[in-house]
């Protein structure tokens, strides 16, 4: 196991929080970019993740980002989406997070992934998803291709960022999940304080 600079793990693990945050809107578009950062030598892959950079791995992740991407469109479909995507973010942040660490011992760089990576693109999925049940509630779904579009853009904004500027978009998502995590406390606190007013 190959030893460096204390920053360039911190660089690759702010590189694999911002990418895995970015999985949280839109599954595919940052494994997507991975693959083809992989493929071009732009990014070393951990060990056991040659297949990401693949032709195989690009055209079927192409093809499921524009499935994915123009899915959040339709009427229904974009519900349905919501409930298959959320348990997929999570896999996709785990592997992108675990992806990022190739000079980390497998152990630690598999939990990292797991916990860290996993877990922020399972919080974002999850407060897309909630935003978008209340929008369908809210307006019947007219106001849904506004969120689609503007999870399409923190997708392939946050991606891209993640790549160019990794500390600033770890750092972005760090803040993102301390955002989410304080909405859902409010809204726990605001539950039980409905329910002790009920009694």
């Amino acid at each position: 196991m190959e030893t460096l600079p204390l920053t360039e793990y911190f660089v690759a693990g702010a590189l694999g929080l911002g990418l895995a945050a970015s999985s949280g809107f839109r599954v595919f578009v940052p494994l997507l970019a991975a693959s083809v950062a992989h493929h071009f030598g732009w990014l070393p892959a951990a060990p056991g993740f040659a297949w990401l950079g693949t032709w195989a791995a690009m055209l079927a992740l192409g093809a499921a980002t524009v499935f994915e991407v123009l899915g959040y469109y339709l009427p229904v479909v974009d519900n349905l989406l919501d409930t298959l995507t959320t348990p997929a973010a999570i896999v996709a942040g785990a592997l992108l997070m675990t992806s990022s660490l190739p000079h980390l011992d497998p152990v630690l760089r598999w939990g990292l992934g797991i916990v860290v990576g996993g877990g922020t693109a399972g919080l974002v999925q999850g407060g897309t998803a909630l935003l978008r049940a209340g929008s369908t509630a809210a307006t019947g779904g007219v106001a849904n291709p506004v969120f689609a579009t503007l999870e399409n853009g923190l997708a392939v904004g946050g991606t891209a960022l993640a790549l160019l500027l990794p500390v600033v978009a770890g750092v972005a998502a760090v803040a993102l999940v301390v955002f989410g995590l304080g909405r859902v406390r409010r809204w726990r606190q605001r539950r039980a304080a409905r329910r002790r007013a009920a009694v």
